[in-house]
């Protein structure tokens, strides 16, 4: 194919020597998957012949960029709503295609979110799946008359009940308790949820804004749900999908916990109540602003299209040739790359906190702990910083030697927690996402002439 589209002057012992590559020289230094990085960190470096470190610039920035934008949008969610709430991937009808798709659930995982509605992503990479019932299913329903089968066994043993009649007479006894008239429940509505509940006993749960959450859904849902508990089974949880979401819930609780008092069914007060309709991190703010009894949220567009930074400008730059350390120069001070090949510490403070990373050249011997360092912050190099970190850690670790991974590669739940991790370790003045404190980013003093003596010989 190259001999097709490349110039026909080309020499055929090009061609020759591209049948000859192969990785046994490439090394690859990165920090772990997982990790939190900051911006001119180089995160993954690759030393080999030019030419095939040249070949893999586009395949690992594909990688990367992608991976750490959604992972990272997973995880501002994950901080507004907390380490308690549920959170559910439900991007797949919003995605750049099957492959974005795939990647966000499995990026999404990483980033915080709990299971993913992608069932191919479960597959491949077992992160848990979770659904919910269907708006359409509740609308292909018309009456109670449509139901096949409708009867179900007590979950102790005993004679099929008829599910439907169950639910009827219950849905009289709800609509009494909540002062609403049966004649508003949708039919077709008590049909499909009474369906739904023959067919997944232990697994029922209700979508309740397919017509009037007052009128319809919520006293449908309670009334299957309390035919269910007579049987002894118990309902697992409802969505809503448009409306008022934090509103909505409170007045959905305070129902539940009406009828499991009413009725004497304890549990019933603490159904999880799931939302969804295009939730945004406005959403969220919202929610912990007004209050809530939301459980869980499924949240789609707005987590794997990256609305608010549609793509990751990470970049892959040559910093040093057969030995001699290279510098690209430019006006602007953030485009300037470092120099040399370098080693990266993160610096901690006494509480625990990481206050500070440094760039510093291969060669040179790593910071102590409690030692006095004089370095260089980006942004600000004409002037020597003085800091005495209480921890040190080296970030770089070799995954790729010689043709062969050479490090383990963790499985997808550890990097999860990694991710987690990290993120916890900040301090809160860096990991707020409103007007974050700075995070500093630092070049040893070494590190720092040669950045001067290269950019002195280029002009």
């Amino acid at each position: 194919y190259l001999r097709s589209v490349l110039p026909s002057t080309i020499d055929d012992a090009f061609f020759d020597y591209l049948a000859t590559l192969d990785a046994s020289e490439v090394t690859v230094t990165a920090i772990p998957e997982g990790s939190v990085v900051f911006a001119r960190v180089p995160f993954l470096q690759v030393k080999g012949p030019l030419l095939v470190v040249q070949l893999l610039e586009t395949t690992l920035l594909c990688l990367v960029n992608y991976a750490s934008l959604v992972a990272t949008n997973a995880a501002r969610f994950r901080l507004l709503a907390g380490p308690d709430m549920k959170l559910i991937e439900m991007g797949l009808r919003r995605a750049q295609g099957p492959d974005g798709a795939l990647s966000a659930s499995k990026y999404s995982y990483i980033g915080g979110f709990d299971c993913t509605s992608n069932i191919l992503a479960g597959k491949l990479y077992g992160i848990p799946v979770r659904g919910t019932i269907a708006h359409s299913f509740i609308m292909s329903f018309r009456c109670l008359e449509e139901v096949q089968p409708r009867e179900l066994p007590p979950r102790a043993g005993g004679d099929p009940v008829d599910l439907a009649d169950l639910a009827v007479s219950w849905l009289q006894r709800v609509c009494d308790l909540l002062q609403t008239p049966p004649s508003k429940a949708n039919q077709g509505e008590l049909a499909a949820f009474v369906s739904y509940a023959v067919t997944f006993p232990c697994d029922f749960q209700g979508l309740l804004d397919t017509y009037c959450v007052r009128r319809s859904g919520l006293p449908n849902f309670c009334a299957v749900a309390l035919a269910l508990h007579q049987l002894g089974y118990q309902a697992i949880g409802v969505r809503l999908d448009s409306g008022d979401l934090a509103q909505q819930s409170k007045e959905i609780r305070g129902v539940f916990q009406a009828c499991g008092a009413h009725f004497q069914v304890p549990w019933f007060g603490t159904i999880p109540i799931a939302v969804s309709n295009d939730i945004s991190e406005q959403s969220l703010e919202e929610f912990r602003r007004k209050g809530s009894e939301i459980d869980m949220i499924g949240i789609g567009t707005n987590l794997v299209t990256c609305p608010l930074q549609p793509s990751l400008g990470c970049v892959y730059k040559l910093v040093e040739v057969n030995g001699s350390p290279c510098l690209k120069l430019t006006e602007d001070e953030e485009k300037m790359t470092i120099p040399g090949m370098k080693t990266i510490y993160r610096l901690y403070d006494a509480a625990g906190h990481p206050f500070m990373d440094l760039m510093a050249l291969e060669e040179e011997p790593s910071p102590s702990a409690g030692q006095e360092l004089g370095i260089r912050v980006l942004g600000r190099l004409g002037e020597t910083t003085k800091v005495i970190p209480t921890t040190v850690e080296p970030l770089h670790r070799t995954y790729f030697r010689d043709g062969q991974v050479c490090e383990p590669l963790p499985s997808l739940p550890e990097v999860r927690t990694h991710a987690q991790v990290s993120l916890n370790l900040l301090s809160p003045a860096h990991r707020r996402l409103h007007e974050p404190q700075p995070y500093p980013v630092a070049v040893t003093e070494r590190l720092h002439r040669l950045f001067l003596e290269l950019r002195q010989d280029s002009q």
